[in-house]
């Protein structure tokens, strides 16, 4: 396959059942994540501060899964993990559409979170699975296109959906969200990793991840970059909608601009930079969101003429920050875990995620309400220390040197 080696694509005969699920799970994800805040608050008519509040504590509660999966992939499975996770956020999402008291969608927002972080802990092990001998980085890139391609397409639909206005785009996004995982789980049925076997000594025991300490500190530095990814869903549709003078279609836009980047962008990256050090890319990553971070800020200081083609300049930023963060950060977890014990280890390093998840509802929130620029500035300065944080380590930890893509 000459093609598809000089784009950095692995052999996917026998795993497109992974590859469409994945697709489909990001595309109902694409259309109903920019939109959970605002369902929350203009559907189910609970404050914004009380809502990011909400999600916050739900995901507080979710934050143990990574560590139950690492316990238990290696015996269960990660397909198996994967699966479970589709269908208990398809049955969450099937309670927001019905649901409307706060401790229903409470109880809904905690199964949806703890499937997220389940899902996120399983599926680069079961990629690593199906992946064969040499191509494990390129299945991480090609599983993050497919995600990055529905998303776009469900983030088209999101900005469809937000300028027609009142509750029944909302109530759709939620439906179209829990069939689509739906299809998602019944599509993982088909898939039967069995031919690439791990090998006995990659499912032994982890070392002790609080004597990792170099390990613990990429962790943290990732929470931080993680951050800024998940304000591509969680406060840009907001500070769009609330703070910016512009139509708010063009929230759908501008998440699909950068879905497409991502969809189309990763495998090459990971082809490309391979002479590079992983960590490297991590901090030119973490320099770029913080020039998109502070062009957000900047967007309630300029004049109207000026908002759109500004608001164009900082999603290009985020877009290349994210591309370079999305085809790195996992291959990097991977390179640096054991060998003994690689599955735990890409489950735990989740928790930058899961982290990054529990804290960006409420610090968004909280700090829109008190100036709509705060929170894009914190997060720059919070990108910075991460960049930084990359910088150090690679210069410090040994096993870092050689750490390429």
């Amino acid at each position: 396959m000459p093609a598809a080696a000089s784009l950095g694509l692995p052999n996917v005969r026998g795993r497109v059942p992974l590859l469409a699920a994945l697709a489909i799970d990001s595309f109902g994800g694409g259309c109903a994540g920019p939109l959970l805040l605002l369902f929350f608050n203009k559907v189910a008519d609970i404050p914004l501060g009380t809502a990011g509040l909400m999600l916050t504590i739900a995901t507080l509660f979710s934050i143990a899964a990574p560590a139950a999966v690492g316990v238990v992939i290696d015996r269960v499975g990660p397909r198996n993990l994967v699966m479970a996770a589709q269908f208990a956020q398809g049955v969450a999402f099937t309670g927001f559409f019905f649901g409307r008291s706060l401790w229903l969608l409470f109880l809904c927002s905690l199964v949806t979170t703890t499937g997220q972080r389940v899902f996120w802990s399983a599926i680069f092990s079961l990629l690593a699975d199906v992946a064969d001998e040499g191509e494990r980085d390129k299945w991480f890139g090609l599983g993050g296109m497919m995600q990055a391609g529905g998303l776009a397409l469900g983030a088209l639909l999101a900005g469809w959906l937000l300028a027609i206005g009142g509750d029944a785009p909302f109530l759709f996004a939620m439906a179209l969200n829990a069939v689509t995982f739906y299809l998602a789980g019944v599509l993982l049925l088909r898939l039967h990793p069995s031919h690439h076997q791990r090998t006995h000594q990659d499912s032994g025991p982890a070392p002790l991840l609080r004597k990792d300490r170099t390990f613990l500190v990429l962790i943290a530095a990732n929470t931080l970059l993680a951050m800024c990814t998940m304000m591509l869903g969680v406060g840009v549709p907001v500070y769009v909608t609330e703070a910016l003078t512009v139509p708010k279609w063009l929230v759908g836009v501008l998440i699909a601009a950068t879905s497409v980047v991502l969809a189309t962008g990763q495998t090459l990256v990971v082809r490309h930079a391979e002479r590079r050090r992983r960590t490297d890319v991590m901090v030119v990553a973490g320099v770029t969101y913080a020039a998109w971070a502070l062009l957000m800020a900047l967007q309630v200081h300029i004049s109207a003429g000026w908002v759109v083609p500004v608001l164009v300049l900082a999603t290009a930023c985020y877009a290349f920050a994210d591309l370079l963060h999305a085809a790195t950060n996992n291959a990097l977890s991977a390179a640096v875990s054991p060998v003994v014990g690689r599955g735990k280890y890409l489950s735990y390093w989740q928790y930058s995620f899961a982290f990054s998840s529990v804290l960006a509802p409420g610090f968004f929130a909280l700090l829109f309400e008190v100036h709509h620029e705060l929170p894009w500035v914190l997060l720059a300065g919070l990108a910075l220390i991460a960049a930084a944080t990359f910088l150090v380590v690679a210069r410090t930890a040994p096993r870092l040197s050689s750490a390429r893509i």
